[in-house]
């Protein structure tokens, strides 16, 4: 069954809803309900050994979890005698055996439907006389990963919660990344360690601090799969959605991974995972989002940590907390003598370059420039996610770089790589093709600078080519008689007192001399100017679409004088028309 007409097949559950549930409701049936009857489908064939193998150990009074686990073939079992399809027999007690049969699930799926909170959605639907047809429905649909695999089934419950995000008015964004995007920060987090992910054997971490429903920790998993079927990728992550983290477990369930490694709650103000580092991490986390929420529990630890927490550099301003998992995901990198970490993050533009010298934002950037620990960033196209059309940036870090890569910045401008979409879905109009994504990793795998009609569109900068000192300009405090005002005490005795009011501010490039820049740029237009030294401070920025604008001359003036003629001829010969 095709992806489409699967998730119509869902889709038409709501039919029964209507009426006795809101629209924006309907996800609390219809995503547990789907859940449940994939876990159902994949524990079907093993369903009687496992069953056996229960009263055996049961009598012999061990305990019977790795002999199920064993004998499921999974990483979750069900103890009960019921499936879905058996619930149906008896359509007085399906409420009470719906319970009993989600309760004989292993600890991992009875903490799936707990966040669901699914107990809730069954009493509810006892009540309107709908469960037995909602539950009758799903077992009408096969979910067996033969017959609906694990790369269907993601891009379902994407669609699903899109969909009802879109209903109830909520950021679909804030689940998911399109699976083209990942697919493009998957080839550049790998492409540098092909020769080692090639090898036998290799088990390499993956983490994902904003995991939603899990989708770039599967798209990694399937990437190095197809590269290297011996190699294995251990899947670490954290969410704070609680359906999205319910349909993330359950789906790192199916697929073998250790579902202890998937936490819940918010990474900034309570990580999962502490202490722990990891070989790849890729996140997009909430563009814009403010991060007061978080702000008491963020800034003790800045305050009482520094750069022993995760915090350190510094803090941004709270109405956008983007920055806040950049330096998250720095924390955890692998020590460079333990083989270091690369990750790939989705950034909107404002951390490219808001916050002047000084700033939190500024002090950001300039610890991860200085720390040479940014390989590229890549320009999306506008319109590629689904709640919002704005600019998105992907940034690679890595504290390995190789060679050719030390002490430099990547700038890739891959906003003009894209194809329309043949029907929008929510902000979402524009998509990048297979061809686009070869081509972007295939700049960054060369690390070369490109052009492309004449423009350019992959250049590559020294880190420093990004800072800058902010100086401050004094000019002398007047007397009535407009001679200046010197001081009477301590340093300032016999020395020119500054006049706040004519006081001015000066950026100066971190690659040339302040005094030339000054004796150049100032002094020509104030002599009596100086520099208070003590009030310089350092800057980084990074003005991405400065870098790639290419200047078109205006027309010539010929031109433009006989168009304007050719029109002013026309309205005058409209005019004769008129008054003839």
């Amino acid at each position: 069954m095709n992806q489409q007409a699967l998730s119509s097949f869902i889709w038409s559950v709501a039919d029964l809803l209507r009426g006795d549930y809101k629209q924006s409701e309907y996800g609390k049936v219809i995503l547990p309900f789907t859940v449940l009857r994939r876990l159902d489908c994949v524990l079907e064939a093993t369903k009687p050994a496992v069953l056996a193998e229960y009263a055996k150990q049961q009598k012999a009074g061990l305990n019977p979890e790795p002999f199920l686990l064993r004998k499921a073939k999974q990483g979750f079992y069900n103890t009960s005698p019921l499936d879905m399809k058996k619930l149906m027999g008896d359509q007085d007690h399906i409420r009470e055996n719906l319970f009993s049969y989600v309760q004989a699930f292993s600890p991992a799926v009875r903490d799936i439907f707990e966040h669901f909170e699914f107990h809730i959605q069954v009493e509810r639907l006892a009540k309107s006389g709908l469960l037995y047809q909602v539950t009758e429905k799903f077992t009408l649909i096969d979910l067996h990963p033969e017959a609906v695999s694990n790369n269907q089934m993601g891009l379902v419950f994407e669609e699903l919660i899109r969909k009802f995000a879109e209903i109830s008015n909520e950021t679909a964004g804030e689940h998911f990344t399109p699976r083209e995007v990942i697919r493009l920060m998957v080839n550049l987090l790998f492409i540098e360690d092909d020769d080692v992910l090639s090898k036998p054997g290799v088990v390499r971490t993956i983490y994902d601090p904003t995991a939603g429903t899990g989708g770039m920790l599967s798209i990694a998993g399937e990437y190095l799969e197809e590269h290297n079927p011996e190699a294995r990728l251990t899947m670490f992550g954290q969410e704070l959605n609680p359906e999205s983290y319910a349909i993330c477990k359950a789906d790192m369930l199916i697929k073998g991974q250790d579902v202890a490694n998937i936490t819940f709650g918010n990474t900034l103000s309570d990580d999962g995972h502490p202490h722990k580092k990891f070989d790849y991490m890729l996140s997009n986390p909430p563009f814009g989002v403010e991060w007061k929420k978080v702000e008491k529990e963020v800034r003790k630890e800045y305050e009482t940590q520094g750069y022993n927490g995760r915090f350190g550099p510094g803090l941004p301003r709270v109405s956008d907390g983007s920055m806040l998992f950049l330096l998250h995901l720095v924390s955890k990198m692998r020590p460079l003598k333990q083989g270091g970490s690369r990750f790939g993050i989705v950034l909107n533009g404002s951390p490219l370059f808001t916050g002047g010298a000084g700033s939190g934002e500024s002090e950001i950037r300039r610890y991860v420039l200085e720390n040479d620990l940014v390989e590229a960033i890549i320009g999306l196209p506008t319109d590629m996610f689904y709640n919002t059309g704005i600019s998105t940036y992907v940034w690679i870090l890595s504290n390995r770089k190789p060679k050719q890569r030390k002490g430099k910045l990547q700038l890739i401008d891959a906003s003009g790589f894209w194809q329309k979409m043949r029907k929008s879905l929510g902000s979402k109009r524009k998509e990048l093709s297979d061809e686009h994504i070869a081509e972007i990793t295939r700049l960054f795998g060369d690390c070369i600078e490109a052009e492309k009609d004449g423009a350019p569109i992959s250049r590559i900068f020294n880190n420093s080519d990004f800072g800058y000192r902010t100086i401050t300009v004094e000019r002398p405090l007047k007397d009535a008689k407009g001679k200046p005002v010197l001081g009477e005490k301590g340093k300032a005795k016999g020395k020119p007192q500054p006049d706040s009011s004519l006081r001015d501010t000066e950026n100066v490039p971190l690659n040339e001399d302040v005094q030339t820049y000054f004796k150049r740029e100032v002094l020509p237009h104030a002599p009596d100017a100086w520099i208070d030294h003590d009030k310089t401070k350092v800057g980084y920025e990074i003005p991405f679409n400065r870098h790639f604008y290419v200047f078109k001359p205006p027309r010539a003036l010929a031109e433009i004088d006989a168009e304007l003629k050719q029109t002013t001829d026309r309205i005058k010969a409209m005019i004769e028309g008129l008054s003839a």
